[in-house]
């Protein structure tokens, strides 16, 4: 058992390291989409200006715009048709969107593609180093798309830029003199310089830039530089977490190993000849129900071998009486003075020996009825038939008692068939009947009633009956009435187990009652029509 709990442990330690390794190769690729989300966002309003202003001018105008753009960026800018790119498809839905496409070329530099109106022809740049450039360009581009609009109209229209160009940081208008300016910035800024300043947070920049006749200052920002998540603060979470993850699944392990080493030691006991030891069932998970299945079996073994040796028991008890007489006929035949006594003698030795034959015989079928399910084979058995067979064996064994044929009921259909193994059903109804004719005085009566679901065959006899108090252990083996052991009382108290036992593995049970119609004893055998395996 120590092995199957080293072999958890070990597969537990090899999920913990197999999930540090996905952790940081998921570490890893969360940085790099966001790194791409972050160019992306940087880069989507800035470039679509540049794409929509292209779309509108014609051949000439577009060079004369590319090279300005080019001295504003520090970024080389070409147009190239569609066709000249291998892209995904998912790049050319992002163009076909009106998003760039960013993708990265070394550890700082980037492609950027973004398509031009709705020509199959793209604006590309190679960017080496995103720098303040970019927002220098940005916001040219603003303040030459605001200046053509009236005074009153400009914040509108930078919302409305704003909103259709997806620009991944803030952009807004604000008065020069709320902005966040030193002097010296201030007067930079009315003089129509750009100015960069740093972020209250001290890990952003913002630019300003003011508009030409106009009291508005234009200003980008918050800029944060992408920071992604360090490795090793993330890796010393992960490893927390694995330890405390860890020494949970132990805690529940090890209280595991604990319940299992109960039932290892119970088991030992048992083994040793304790077959009262019991373990606790706990809780009601696996280890509970195996618990109480474990129990079950203890209690099952117990009653089996306590059975078994009242069996042996009542067994030697059951063949002393024949062998006693066996001894004694021999005796007597050594005695015997004429051919007529032999004979009597040979015939009584002849008779005890049938009786522990019979015997032999109730005790290897019981024997293998109560071991385990024996080898059943269904067949539709006709009742009508089964009982008139059964009558004809064993009316001539005692002639003073008549066996009869009492009113059976049948379905609709008038079928009289059940299913059940032929060669069992017959011994179990034998047994009965046997049983009837030897405690009855003068009648015996077999009867049966089929439903559309269950059958019931009833032998009634008009014997002295069954004591009420004695229903519930007279199908108990080697169980008498009258305690008694001549050849006179018949039988050896087997042939009503064998026959609870056979109804048993027909799924059906074998009951004891009172005749009402002879008012003796009323056996009955119910159990369903059609078998699960037949």
């Amino acid at each position: 058992m120590k092995s199957i709990f080293l072999r958890i442990y070990g597969g537990m330690l090899a999920v913990l390291v197999l999930v540090a390794v996905l952790g940081a190769l998921s570490l890893h690729l969360l940085n790099e989409v966001r790194a791409a989300q972050h160019r992306e966002g940087l880069a989507q309003g800035t470039f679509s200006l540049m794409a929509d202003n292209l779309a509108q001018q014609n051949e000439v105008e577009r060079k004369r715009s590319l090279l300005m753009w080019e001295r504003l960026l520090g970024v080389p800018l070409d147009v190239q048709p569609l066709s000249a790119f291998t892209l995904d498809g998912g790049q050319r839905a992002r163009l076909y969107r009106d998003l760039v496409v960013v993708e990265k070329t070394g550890p700082h530099a980037a492609r950027v593609l973004r398509r031009i109106g709705h020509e199959d022809q793209l604006l590309l740049a190679e960017v080496k180093q995103v720098s303040e450039q970019l927002a220098r360009a940005t916001l040219y581009l603003l303040a030459d798309e605001l200046v053509r609009y009236p005074v009153s109209e400009q914040q509108s229209r930078l919302a409305q830029i704003k909103q259709s160009k997806g620009f991944g940081f803030n952009i807004a208008l604000q008065r020069i003199e709320r902005a966040a300016l030193d002097d010296d910035q201030r007067r930079r800024v009315e003089e129509g310089d750009t100015v960069m300043a740093l972020g209250k947070d001290g890990d952003s920049i913002q630019v300003f830039s003011g508009l030409a006749g106009s009291p508005w200052v234009l200003e980008i920002g918050p800029l944060y530089q992408l920071n992604p998540y360090p490795p090793q603060l993330l890796i010393l979470i992960a490893c927390l977490g694995l330890c405390l993850i860890g020494l949970v699944v132990y805690l529940l392990v090890r209280q595991l190993e604990r319940r299992v080493s109960g039932l290892e030691v119970a088991a030992t006991r048992i083994a040793q000849g304790s077959l009262d030891t019991r373990v606790p069932a706990g809780d009601a998970d696996s280890v509970g129900r195996l618990a109480e299945a474990f129990n079950g079996m203890a209690e099952h073994l117990q009653r089996s071998l306590s059975m078994q040796r009242e069996l042996v028991r009542a067994v030697s008890h059951e063949l002393r009486t024949p062998l006693a007489r066996l001894r004694f006929g021999l005796e007597m035949l050594e005695s015997a003075s004429t051919e007529q006594a032999r004979a009597k003698h040979l015939l009584g030795m002849d008779g005890d020996i049938q009786d522990l034959d019979k015997l032999v015989d109730e005790m290897l079928t019981y024997a293998r009825l109560e071991q385990g399910a024996p080898a059943l084979q269904f067949q539709a058995v006709d009742l009508d038939a089964l009982l008139d067979r059964v009558i004809a064996e064993l009316s001539p064994l005692r002639a003073e008692v008549k066996v009869l044929r009492g009113q059976c009921q049948r379905p609709q259909d008038g079928a009289a068939w059940v299913e059940a193994e032929p060669r069992y059903l017959h011994r179990a109804l034998q047994n009965l009947v046997r049983n009837a004719m030897r405690h009855a005085e003068g009648e015996v009566r077999l009867s049966y009633q089929l439903g559309q679901q269950r059958c019931r065959i009833d032998v009634e006899d008009d014997g002295p009956g069954i004591p009420e108090g004695v229903w519930d252990r007279i199908f108990t083996p080697f169980t008498r009435l009258d305690d008694s052991r001549t050849r006179a009382s018949g039988g050896h108290g087997l042939g009503l187990s064998i026959v609870r036992r056979i109804i048993y593995w027909h799924g059906g049970r074998a009951l004891v009652g009172r005749s009402e119609a002879l008012g003796g004893a009323c056996f009955s055998l119910s159990w369903p029509r059609q078998q699960a395996g037949g």
